[in-house]
């Protein structure tokens, strides 16, 4: 693990949906090992950023550098590649909701990393399982599953390929404190057991704090805050303090 070295490297970014600018030329790096949360109000876009950073969104303007490649240069096949060493946890989770845990986990990697044998993937899919804690679900379906727990298997699903890069996209939306806690456990738990380099888009400066080496805050489509938690809060700017007070002020 090398902290000095960059693994998303993004200069001047630029995007806008019709005459709606949401990034108006965004600079980046996230280094090797690091946990770096971008704090924002919805709709400041910061899931655009990292739909752009995967591929999934073309920027209008910028230089996108992920693990080397420069992603707008990237054939087809090239992205393709470059996406299984990324792991995307969703929002939502994404699970298939007609195929047990074990299948979901399982999809993956029939699909991708077809020389596996059968014993290879059962004995990978118990390990991603536990190291998030839900081996005893590996039968059960999604809906049987609480809010926290279909995280938790979305979140071993992205590890299940041992991407070098996680992509974290509201990981504690729509949970309660105590399960959103249990959740930004897990992710420090995965940057430290499986030595990724993460992004964390959320709103939730709980999460912010648990999690965040290092925090950059989003506000009309430009970074105007970096630090640690402490040292981005630390200002009079009325947009930032007011974050804050709805986050922490009854």
């Amino acid at each position: 693990m090398d902290r000095n070295k960059k693994v998303i490297e993004i200069k001047g970014l630029k995007k806008a949906f019709d005459d709606f600018e949401v990034l108006k030329g965004v600079d980046l790096d996230l280094y090797q090992g690091e946990n770096l949360v971008v704090l924002g109000r919805s709709g400041t876009g910061k899931s655009v950023l990292i739909k752009i950073i995967s591929g999934l969104l073309r920027a209008d303007q910028g230089y996108v550098n992920v693990l080397g490649k420069e992603v707008d240069k990237l054939s087809p096949r090239e992205l393709e590649a470059l996406r299984l060493k990324i792991g995307f946890s969703f929002q939502n989770s994404a699970l298939y909701d007609s195929m047990t845990v074990k299948d979901n986990l399982e999809f993956p990697l029939i699909r991708h990393s077809k020389e596996l044998t059968e014993k290879d993937r059962d004995r990978i899919i118990r390990f991603v399982l536990e190291a998030v804690g839900l081996s005893q679900a590996i039968h059960q379906m999604p809906s049987e599953l609480s809010g926290g727990q279909r995280k938790r298997i979305g979140i071993a699903r992205t590890l299940i390929l041992k991407p070098e890069i996680m992509l974290y996209d509201e990981p504690t939306a729509g949970l309660d404190p105590i399960t959103s806690m249990d959740i930004n456990n897990l992710i420090n738990d995965v940057q430290r057991r499986f030595n990724t380099s993460s992004i964390i888009i959320t709103h939730d400066l709980t999460c912010a704090r648990a999690v965040g080496d290092r925090i950059v805050m989003l506000l009309d489509g430009q970074f105007q805050r970096q630090g640690t938690f402490e040292e981005v809060f630390a200002t009079e700017d009325e947009r930032v303090k007011a974050f804050y007070n709805y986050n922490f002020i009854d």
